[in-house]
């Protein structure tokens, strides 16, 4: 052992800390291996100043090495009588175990002791197997920390597992604090722990093969889903298409119909006209005649002639016309714009019935979980402002159109056939569907209801059926001072929580959830409806009383 250390000491290279190879001594006496001291100085070469790795002495200009013989000899002779020192693996480094009984540079521990509680290299680990105490020793694979292993109390090792408390202890602990308390060996619950480590493990495994059997599945659906879509694009293309082609086709003829009216009505005027300046001009005719005759002194040829030239022009001859000075095309222009109304609404109708079949065809059922949080619930953010186009006369919007405040004075608003007639509610002008969407309102005052509900809930009526919740089109929460209600299709579910001046809404609209949450340090869930929506929905208002002003919240 005294030999290995000192050969390791002695012609160990300080570069790459292994038996040195061609070593070489530079002028300040310390030896290398020729390899790693050249490409030391091969990576100084530019600045022309040669240092030795362990004094630092520098030297200009670079020496020239040459091979120290005897050196050599001396570790060739090392290397045969076995006294050479280990190979530079047996050395402890990052993330090794050190050798608690090696003095200078450690050696790698290759057991550890937990009666002596200290790790050994090969060497040092060999009076455990060869001093007959010491064989009764436990040796395991070199592990560190073994200070953790230790009770803090009693600085023992901690041989027993306290079942009870769930740690591990040492007999003295057992024996005091942990009495009375269900104790075993370590190495006790350690098979039973490895046992409920291996029905573990096999859980982990099948659900390891139930996941890789459904990525497979999901690969074969991707690529199904994929030329089934591009099918479908293809197909719905050629529909387009079609269809472009025939509101063209519309285009055209209402085109070519204007053009043809007009021109059948041109040459209808423009007949006329040439009649009618062809009458001028036999009317002018006699008229120079009749003045002829009147201008001559023949008397007898005046009166042969009068009857003739005094003939009153017969009626069919001076047609009355009655012109239209105020043409205009205008009742087709009106048909042409109730043509596109009619169907850019029913595009949009339909366009939701195919978002909602899209939708449907699903590569697979697995939902995203509900948010647990407000921060999961503002990933779902949606920006909202009411439409003055529905607006009750009596309610007054303001802040961009996302404040709506109930006045005793009456708003100068047109008339709309979507505006409420006698109920005080207003709704956003953003339609909802086929998506999550979240919102928060705050409310203040004697309260008010908030709600969504189909565009088709009716807008003139006095009575409940045009109330939010009150019909089967719309659903509400009513918020006071003193209580909440959820109400849908006039029934109506009382809800006792605390006042939250800030109400959160929650619609996941393909799974028909519709959730009413009290927001404030954490989410209260106030009530949820749970349907299947068949149309999108407009989030609205419903305000019973005066200067009791709701507030659609901006969020980031």
């Amino acid at each position: 052992m005294a030999s290995n250390l000192w050969s390791e000491d002695h012609f160990s290279c300080p570069v790459c800390l292994e038996i040195l190879k061609g070593p070489v001594t530079i002028p300040c006496g310390h030896s290398y291996c020729m390899g790693c001291i050249k490409n030391c100085w091969d990576q100084t070469d530019h600045t022309g100043v040669y240092s030795c790795p362990q004094c630092r002495k520098t030297f200009t200009p670079r020496p020239v090495l040459g091979r120290n013989i005897m050196l050599a000899e001396v570790v060739e002779k090392l290397k045969k009588t076995g006294l050479s020192p280990l190979p530079a693996q047996s050395y402890a480094g990052p993330g090794d175990v050190p050798c608690d009984f090696c003095t200078g540079r450690k050696f790698k521990a290759v057991k550890s002791c937990l009666t002596c509680l200290a790790s050994y290299c090969e060497t040092h680990v060999k009076p455990h197997s060869e001093v007959t105490p010491l064989k009764r020793h436990k040796l395991v694979t070199a592990i560190g920390n073994l200070e953790q292993k230790l009770c803090a109390e009693h600085q023992r090792l901690c041989e027993v597992f306290c079942r009870t408390d769930q740690t591990c202890i040492c007999w003295l602990c057992a024996d005091k604090e942990h009495k009375s308390h269900d104790t075993v060996l370590t190495e006790i619950e350690r098979t039973r722990k490895q046992k409920q480590l291996r029905e573990t493990q096999t859980e982990i495994q099948q659900i390891i093969q139930e996941r890789l059997k459904e990525v497979e599945e999901l690969k074969q659906a991707v690529q199904s889903l994929k030329r089934t879509a591009c099918i479908e694009i293809k197909e719905s293309e050629k529909i387009f298409t079609e269809l472009i082609r025939s509101i063209e086709k519309i285009h055209t003829e209402v085109i070519e119909l204007i053009g043809a009216n007009e021109k059948a009505a041109v040459n209808q005027a423009e007949g006329l006209m040439k009649k009618l300046e062809q009458e001028i001009a036999e009317l002018r005719r006699r008229n120079a005649e009749l003045r002829q005759l009147s201008e001559t002194e023949d008397h007898i040829h005046f009166l042969q002639n009068f009857q003739l030239f005094c003939a009153p022009p017969e009626a069919g001859d001076l047609p009355s016309i009655t012109v239209n000075t105020d043409i205009s095309f205008g009742a087709v222009r009106k048909a042409v714009s109730h043509l596109k109304d009619h169907i850019e609404d029913f595009c949009k109708g339909e366009l939701f019935k195919i978002t909602k079949t899209v939708n449907e065809v699903a590569v697979y059922s697995l939902q995203a979980p509900q948010p647990r949080n407000r921060a999961g619930f503002l990933k779902y953010s949606c920006q909202l402002t009411l439409d003055s186009n529905t607006a009750y006369r009596e309610l007054c919007l303001s802040e961009g159109n996302r404040k709506v405040t109930r006045k005793r004075e009456t708003q100068p608003y047109p008339d709309h056939p979507e505006r409420f007639g006698r109920l005080a509610q207003v709704l956003c002008r953003e339609c909802l569907y086929g998506t999550r969407c979240y919102w928060e309102i705050e409310w203040s005052g004697e309260g008010a209801d908030i709600g969504v509900t189909y565009k088709g809930i009716s807008r003139k009526g006095g009575d409940r059926c045009c109330a939010l919740g009150c019909n089967d089109k719309s659903w509400s929460l009513f918020c006071s001072n003193s209580s909440y209600y959820a109400q849908h299709n006039n029934k109506r579910t009382a809800i006792t929580a605390p006042r939250s001046p800030k109400i959160g809404v929650y619609l996941d609209f393909n799974a028909g959830t519709l959730s009413f949450y009290g927001v404030s340090d954490t989410m209260t869930l106030l009530h949820r409806f749970q349907t299947t929506f068949t149309a999108p929905l407009y989030p609205g208002f419903w305000l019973h009383y005066c200067d009791s002003p709701v507030t659609i919240c901006q969020l980031n």
